[in-house]
């Protein structure tokens, strides 16, 4: 656990000794947001006209803000995701100092599990701007905060198997732009998966619909959580960095 905490806590400073994590932040602060406004926006926009109408049907703030932007911020993290993993091993590998990791006495899962956690810390700090923007809700409106734990706890382990397997491909390159690119792809594919399901009934495009991380995340932004959804994600995460256990062994056998 030792040095977990250490690889960890020099991984974070990494990300904010540089613009990079101020950047990332401030990029995702504002583009959320815009999307909270106008999200908002809608829905006084639309309970005024009912009540202009004499038509003044219930309006639901989970329903009709929190879930819309819980989807949005899902969608969020597939752009900003392969950003926050594109360095992690490429930039060692550039720098020259993997063979530093690879040679160490510190264990591979322990470098792995360090540079990971930073990562997820550093999604964390981004999902705190969302949770600013709520607060808004609960001081002005009277949501229900489970569906939003429930929310974030999908955010959370969506987010964990993407950037897993984004810490894997960093392990392939030394070049930040191609790993993040190379990320970003794969983690595209996992989410269009979905859309084969919408023309294709066949064996095949059921297991890639199942593949998809937004047909898991549903539940999850309904406020419900379902043990296959978790199992998924669960899976995924030790999947991505058991790929990068067995990147980083190949790289201290060619050092």
């Amino acid at each position: 656990m030792k040095n977990i905490w250490i690889i960890f806590t020099k991984e974070l400073r990494s990300y904010f000794v540089s613009p990079i994590a101020y950047l990332l932040l401030t990029m995702f602060a504002l583009i959320f947001g815009f999307f909270f406004w106008v999200a908002v926006q809608s829905f006084v926009v639309y309970g005024m006209q009912e009540q202009m109408r004499g038509e003044m049907m219930p309006m639901n703030v989970n329903e009709q803000i929190i879930r819309p932007l819980l989807s949005n911020a899902s969608v969020l993290g597939l752009f900003f995701i392969p950003m926050i993993t594109m360095r992690l091993f490429a930039e060692e590998k550039r720098s020259g100092t993997i063979e530093l990791l690879t040679t160490s006495p510190v264990r591979d899962i322990e470098v792995i599990l360090g540079k990971w956690l930073a990562a997820m810390t550093l999604y964390i700090c981004m999902l705190f701007f969302t949770a600013l923007n709520f607060a808004f809700l609960f001081r002005y409106g009277n949501p229900d905060w489970k569906p939003l734990a429930i929310g974030y706890l999908g955010l959370l382990l969506q987010a964990g198997c993407l950037l897993a397997i984004g810490t894997f491909i960093s392990t392939l390159t030394k070049n930040q732009i191609i790993a993040g690119a190379a990320t970003f792809a794969v983690c595209l594919m996992l989410w269009i998966f979905e859309w084969v399901s919408g023309f294709e009934t066949a064996a095949w495009a059921k297991v890639l619909s199942y593949l998809s991380v937004t047909v898991h995340f549903e539940s999850f932004a309904r406020g419900v959580i379902e043990v296959k959804d978790v199992v998924y994600y669960t899976t995924l995460i030790l999947f991505g960095l058991f790929l990068t256990s067995r990147s980083m062994e190949s790289l201290r056998w060619r050092s």
